[in-house]
C-alpha cells in the first residue's frame, strides 16, 4: 500500500529536513502508529503521503503510484481512496456538520438518500447524531475533530490518515475514536496514525518511531520486544 524509498523532505527556509532518508514499507491492511516528539517528522509523513506536500528526494509510492511522477490533475483521483484527519480539521464554515461530512461522498455521485444515509450514520457513531444541523464553526474543538473524523470514514477508503485523532478529546470519546479506527482496520483498511495518546500507543500494533526526521524504531505487532520500546515510545512522545 505505501511504500517509501530514501525520502527526503524540506520546508522552505528551514534549517533541516522534516523527513530524512526515510525508507518504509506499509503494508495493505495494516494499522501503523507513527511515535515520536514534536517535530519528528510525523504530520510530514501523513502529509506526503496525502500529496500535500512533496518529496525532495527519493521515491513514494501509495497504492502503487508514485507520487513524484502524479501529475497535479491526477491527485484528486488519488485522494478519493484517502481518508484524512489531519490537526486544523479544514471544515467548511458556513456549513452545517452533516453538509461537511456528506460533500465527502457527494463527490463520488451516489443517490442522495445514500449520501444522507451513510453521512448520518457516522455521525451518530461519533456521538454528534444530535448536532446534524449545526453550523461547524460553533462547535468545540473535540467537536469539530470528531466531525473531521466523519468525514474520513464516511468515503470508506482504502487509506485512513490520522493526525493526533484524539488529541482534543476526553478518555471516553478518544476510547470510542480508537474503536472506529480499529472497526476501519478490521474490514480491510489500511490505517496510519500519528499520535502521542498512550491508549493508542499500547496494544498489539505496529509502532514506526520517528526522530529527527529519521526513522529510529519499528516495532512490529505482536513483537516479544514492543512492551519495552513502547514504554521508551510513551515516555517521550
Amino acid at each position: 500500500m505505501i511504500e517509501l524509498f530514501h525520502v527526503s523532505m524540506r520546508y522552505a527556509g528551514a534549517d533541516r529536513p522534516a523527513l530524512d532518508d526515510v525508507t518504509l514499507e506499509i503494508r495493505k491492511g495494516e494499522f501503523c502508529l507513527l511515535a515520536g516528539p514534536s517535530g519528528a517528522g510525523k504530520t510530514s509523513l501523513l502529509r506526503l503521503l496525502f500529496c500535500a506536500e512533496a518529496a525532495t528526494g527519493g521515491q513514494v509510492f501509495v497504492g502503487g503510484r508514485n507520487l513524484a511522477r502524479l501529475k497535479p490533475a491526477r491527485i484528486p483521483e488519488v485522494r478519493r481512496n484517502i481518508g484524512v484527519v489531519f490537526q486544523d480539521f479544514k471544515l467548511l464554515p458556513g456549513r452545517s456538520v452533516l453538509d461537511n461530512v456528506a460533500l465527502a461522498i457527494e463527490v463520488q455521485g451516489r443517490r442522495r438518500e445514500e449520501v444522507r444515509e451513510r453521512a448520518v450514520g457516522v455521525l451518530k457513531q461519533v456521538g454528534l447524531g444530535h448536532k446534524l444541523h449545526q453550523h461547524a464553526e460553533r462547535l468545540s474543538g473535540g467537536e469539530q475533530q470528531r466531525v473531521a473524523i466523519a468525514r474520513a470514514l464516511v468515503v470508506e477508503p482504502a487509506l485512513l490518515l490520522c493526525d493526533e485523532p484524539t488529541g482534543n478529546l476526553d478518555a471516553e470519546r478518544a476510547q470510542g475514536i480508537l474503536e472506529l479506527l480499529v472497526t476501519a482496520h478490521v474490514r480491510g483498511t489500511t490505517v496510519v496514525v500519528a499520535t502521542h495518546d498512550p491508549a493508542l500507543l499500547g496494544g498489539n500494533r505496529r509502532v514506526v518511531r520517528l526522530e529527527d526526521g529519521r526513522v529510529v524504531a519499528d516495532v512490529p505487532a505482536y513483537s516479544p520486544m514492543s512492551a519495552a520500546l513502547l514504554d521508551a515510545a510513551r515516555k517521550v512522545a
